[in-house]
């Protein structure tokens, strides 16, 4: 094959992490996390100072400070991407900051692809970092730090990009954090399979425990951990408390992190002239991402047909089979982004030999704010260069609540470069009509799905997804402590309920 020498390669991947516990903490900053993976990255591809030279364009996935989602009582840079390629002594023509989400790491590394292909660089950087461990474990000793930066030239700010991930009326009854919207949807799950709490509870624990292993032989997992067994992860107790039903603490995203990850891209021309080896280059055989609709307004609460639109579309746009693929890493935040895309989805086994995680997953490893992913490509970036040399690695990046899905088929084989596919998939997705539920619900319904969150264990409120006698969607909270009380003791699976609007937002009771 004919490679054209523009093609954008990867060339190198680097990952940072900083642990509370370890002798040499200092507590940093999520820029010089970020920095720190970023030199890694130049220095992987074994011609560090030629490519700082030949780096023009930046691209940054968007931190939790920056996307709103958590504080920065240190201050922060105000523009990410510049203050990264300060640390590195780059001054880059073009810096890129991502919109909201943990797709965003495969949607930036394509932007940068795109570029380079363009002829605007030679090669390009993306990277992202969370200190968020270090931010509460540093106000919670009363300590303080200075991040804040402020940073001459212009960055190119995609913006949030969370507009339709949540209603109004979503919203007004709750459904705000994510492991209570993606309890929703677990729920919703084993109701279509007829699984009582035990059984499912178990599932989820069994489908997890192989990330466990694999985050504990990980040197760059947030935490030292070990591995867990499918009844350590499932069973509540002391130290694994109950979070929102059916979570439990093992089972729930862990971003109280400090991580960096970062990828060099460059032309093959120009990794070629530095006399970087070919078996270190790794192709983009295919990048594809979706969205899906708002959560409310899904057909079928626990399912992701975004996902395996844009995993299916990346599969056949590298004409390959899903067993010609040696390693995967499917996003991990909560159990049913991976039983979606990848057992329901694919196929696969939750004990399948080749493991569906690099890293060790989110809960294990830990759950990098919209970085994830990156420590994923990294990961698996290294993979492909060694034991599975030759063969293909398939990337799955979820964001928002099952709202974005990206989907990255990487290997060693040389392939032509290809742009990002979204909107043939989407266009696809967006024939199915959306469901319009009632903004006041008032009757009797049946509920679909439901979860109680608890705060520090002790149930604090509950909501029910059902359909009334009509058929049409109602979404309510539960009206009193007794009816709290009851949705927490029981199944309300199938339960039927009486459902009334107070002037603000539907209540539900159980029906005598």
């Amino acid at each position: 094959m004919t490679i054209s020498d523009r093609t954008p390669v990867i060339v190198g991947v680097g990952q940072s992490v900083e642990r509370i516990e370890a002798a040499d903490y200092q507590g940093v900053s999520a820029a010089e996390l970020a920095a720190r993976a970023a030199d890694a990255a130049l220095a992987d591809s074994g011609v560090a100072e030629i490519a700082r030279g030949l780096v023009k364009i930046v691209g940054a996935v968007r931190t939790f400070e920056d996307s709103n989602a958590a504080p920065s009582p240190f201050g922060k840079p105000d523009k990410f991407p510049l203050a990264i390629a300060r640390r590195l002594g780059i001054t880059p023509s073009r810096a890129v900051l991502e919109k909201v989400g943990g797709q965003s790491p495969v949607t930036i590394l394509a932007e940068m692809g795109d570029r380079i292909l363009a002829g605007e660089s030679e090669a390009a950087l993306v990277f992202g970092a969370e200190a968020i461990s270090s931010t509460r474990y540093l106000s919670g000793k009363g300590e303080v730090r200075d991040w804040a930066e402020a940073l001459d030239g212009e960055i190119d700010d995609h913006g949030f990009g969370m507009k339709g991930l949540l209603s109004p009326l979503a919203i007004a009854h709750g459904i705000t954090a994510p492991p209570i919207a993606y309890a929703l949807m677990e729920n919703a799950r084993r109701a279509r399979l007829g699984l009582d709490k035990a059984s499912y509870a178990l599932a989820m624990g069994a489908l997890f425990a192989p990330f466990s292993a694999v985050a504990a032989a990980n040197p760059y997992s947030s935490a030292a951990s070990q591995a867990l067994s499918a009844d350590e992860i499932a069973t509540p107790g002391e130290r694994n408390r109950l979070v929102t039903d059916p979570y439990t603490i093992k089972l729930v995203s862990r971003d109280q992190v400090n991580q960096g990850a970062a990828v060099l891209l460059m032309s093959v021309g120009a990794a070629r002239a530095a006399g970087i080896p070919e078996d270190r280059w790794t192709f983009v055989h295919a990048a594809t991402h979706a969205q899906e609709k708002e959560v409310l307004a899904r057909p079928a609460l626990d399912a992701y047909p975004a996902a395996n639109a844009a995993i299916a579309e990346a599969l056949a746009i590298s004409g390959k089979r899903i067993d010609a693929f040696a390693a995967f890493d499917f996003y991990s935040c909560f159990p049913i982004p991976v039983f979606n895309a990848a057992i329901e989805g694919l196929g696969l086994a939750a004990d399948d030999p080749r493991g569906l995680t690099v890293t060790g997953g989110l809960p294990y490893f830990g759950g990098a704010g919209n970085n994830y992913s990156m420590h994923a490509i990294a990961s698996m970036v290294d993979r492909l260069r060694t034991e599975a040399r030759g063969s293909f690695g398939l990337v799955g990046a979820n964001g928002g609540f099952q709202s974005k899905y990206a989907a990255l088929v990487l290997s060693g084989t040389p392939a032509p470069w290809r742009p990002l596919v979204a909107d043939p998939i989407q266009q696809a997705l967006d024939t199915v009509a959306d469901i319009a539920p009632v903004a006041e619900a008032n009757g009797n319904g049946t509920i679909e799905t439901y979860t109680v969150w608890r705060a520090k264990g002790v149930p604090a409120s509950a909501i029910a997804i059902g359909h009334l006698a009509d058929g049409s969607r109602f979404v309510a909270n539960a009206a009193d402590p007794e009816t709290l009380a009851q949705a927490a003791e029981t199944d309300p699976l199938g339960a039927t309920v009486s459902v009334r609007f107070d002037g603000k937002r539907n209540l539900f009771n159980f029906a005598a």
